[in-house]
């Protein structure tokens, strides 16, 4: 009977947290399509290209000077809920090597701002690009993190009122920058709206009564580091792997197809993103503090069971509307333009339902700190990615992409299903032979 309350009370809040989160991903969703509608009628598709190689060099920028370690401060938050010095110490080490990570990336690409842009974009000409976003990226680490630290505190309506800012954020000044200077504007916008957004941010947590600002900065706690540096390791990896695998599929395609071929994939990409985030930040939202505090085996694999019967259903059903309504998305939300991107519809979807499948069973892998499984998957499936690519689009043409990312997933999933089937076994016995 406690084990049948336990697992509805579990089910209930999945499904209050998916609600409440779904309020900002919807207005979230609503945003990125109002974008995708700016960018689409002021950049076309070729300019899709070029926002998404910037975007790429953010990610990539944002997690070396944060220090990577958000994932990280979002677990551990959750898991010292009854320990207020401990989380202090955390807040303190991870606000310091943010604001030092923070300072010295700015200080390396406000100094090769047109290295970067030639080397990212291909045209010195933006390197005005790099030194706007030098400027905010100290705005843009602390916004992550002060997020960072309201998930792993459970301030749901809180972490959703601050997504609901920065959505409206980025909608505003991409629509009129890029409205008002092309491409160029809608470069700058990516680059500074989170600074924005950070003011958000800390209104927000400012109003609480465990925020100040003296926890966040204080001397680096040398154990606390140590933990973070695992997360920093795993985040990292990730930081490199996906974004430049993404930029050399891209780049292939762009020299292989054309750019506005490359234009047709980002598109794609950006779809998917927009339209599986209830699920996705569900996932980092509820699975990762509450795989964080869980210990028992049975516990992780009810609550992984749990999310199968929600999660999974929903991003397939999702995938399907979106197929099934595929000509409507493109003239709504792109341009005629964008035609030739329907024939990525069928296998992207079908690639996306599989990749949450497989994430699904990835987030313990964060919850729990299996570093090395970890860096490994993302190495190595991030390769593959790019190798898929090149041998089905030599078959398929262009939707040979779409069928790579698909079969990426595919054994992504497998991959997972097995390494964290034996984690949980093993964990299993061991529980057993200290209770005998």
């Amino acid at each position: 009977m406690q084990q049948f309350q336990l697992h509805r009370r579990g089910l209930m809040t999945l499904i209050k947290t998916g609600f409440l989160n779904g309020i900002a991903v919807a207005i979230k969703m609503l945003t990125l399509l109002g974008i995708n509608k700016v960018l689409a009628i002021y950049v076309g598709p070729s300019g899709y290209a070029a926002l998404g190689q910037f975007q790429n060099a953010v990610q990539m920028i944002t997690a070396f000077a944060s220090g990577a370690i958000n994932t990280g401060v979002t677990k551990y938050t959750a898991e010292y809920r009854e320990d207020r010095s401990a989380q202090h110490k955390l807040w303190g080490t991870a606000g310091t090597m943010a604001l030092c990570g923070s300072f010295l990336a700015a200080s390396i690409i406000a100094i090769t701002s047109e290295s970067l842009a030639a080397w990212f974009l291909n045209d010195r000409q933006y390197s005005g690009v790099f030194k706007c976003f030098s400027i905010s990226l100290v705005f843009f680490s602390f916004n992550t993190l002060f997020l960072a630290v309201l998930n792993g505190k459970k301030e749901i309506a809180r972490y959703v009122l601050a997504n609901i800012g920065g959505s409206i954020f980025s909608l505003v000044i991409t629509f009129v920058m890029a409205v008002e200077f092309g491409l160029y504007g809608a470069l700058i916008s990516l680059a500074v709206y989170q600074s924005f957004a950070f003011f958000v941010t800390l209104l927000l947590c400012y109003r609480t009564p465990w925020f100040k600002f003296s926890y966040f900065f204080s001397a680096v706690d040398k154990k606390t580091a140590f933990n973070l540096a695992k997360y920093m390791a795993m985040a990292l990896t990730s930081a490199a792997c996906v974004p430049v695998s993404h930029m050399v599929v891209r780049d292939y395609l762009g020299v292989t197809f054309g750019w506005q071929a490359a234009g047709y994939w980002e598109a794609m990409w950006r779809l998917s993103a927009a339209y599986l985030m209830l699920v996705t930040t569900t996932l980092s939202v509820y699975y990762l503090p509450r795989l964080s505090e869980l210990q028992d085996a049975s516990d992780i694999k009810s609550e992984i069971a749990q999310g199968y019967r929600v999660i999974l259903p929903i991003a397939a059903l999702s995938a399907l509307i979106i197929f099934l309504f595929r000509d409507f998305i493109i003239s709504a939300l792109f341009t005629t333009d964008f035609a030739p991107m329907r024939d990525l519809f069928a296998w992207q979807m079908f690639g996306d339902t599989l990749k949450i499948g497989g994430w699904v069973l990835a987030y313990l892998m964060l919850g729990k700190a299996m570093v090395r499984l970890f860096i490994c998957s993302e190495v190595i499936f991030a390769l593959s990615f790019v190798l898929f690519t090149w041998m089905f689009t030599k078959l398929y043409g262009l939707p040979g992409v779409a069928i790579a990312h698909a079969v990426n997933y595919f054994f992504y999933w497998l991959t997972m299903a097995f390494f964290i089937s034996r984690k949980l076994l093993h964990q299993q016995s061991e529980s057993s032979i200290q209770s005998q």
